[in-house]
């Protein structure tokens, strides 16, 4: 298996991937609104023998700590096709995508996800609490990609309108 950049003939691939890794499309409809709205930062594929079996993008994500802007990314959506599942794809994807973001300069990384998976990367739901978000709880996550990219006593994120979310 080989992780690399998502190309634009994979897409159909990626596609059908969300679709099958979350069984609805609404993730796979998310990413078509990201890519469509110009937000993709960075999009990996998991490909093995051609085929894609796992995808991350992670977007811009308007991010201020103490009235600084923050160059901040959220991760969203992360999928792995089922057969593939519990075979460290995913895993593969999310450090591959951090490595990436950090060594370009990339301050943070924001997630809502499973709070028994995202930890292990680093994310803490404690270091996101002081970014007011439509979200909260150990669910909302974040990760500082540089050292105090999150420095300050209380900050905001603005999910853009493609997430279909409430600004907070």
């Amino acid at each position: 298996m080989r992780i690399e950049e998502e190309t634009h003939a994979q897409r159909a691939q990626t596609h059908a991937l969300n679709r099958a890794a979350f069984g609805r499309a609404d993730e796979a409809d998310l990413v078509d609104r990201l890519r469509a709205d110009g937000l993709v930062r960075l999009s990996l594929v998991a490909v093995e023998d051609d085929e894609v079996v796992g995808h991350i993008l992670f977007t811009r994500l308007p991010t201020r700590v103490d009235g600084r802007e923050v160059d901040a990314v959220a991760l969203a959506p992360m999928a792995v096709h089922p057969h593939w599942q519990g075979a460290g794809v995913g895993s593969e994807l999310v450090r591959e995508g951090l490595a990436r973001l950090a060594c370009e300069g990339c301050e943070a990384a924001i997630v809502l996800g499973h709070p028994g998976y995202y930890p292990r990367f680093g994310f803490s739901a404690a270091l996101a609490a002081k970014l007011a978000s439509p979200f909260a709880g150990e669910a909302f996550m974040a990760l500082e990609l540089a050292a105090g990219g999150l420095r300050g006593e209380a900050g905001e994120v603005r999910y853009p309108a493609a997430f279909g979310i409430d600004a907070a």
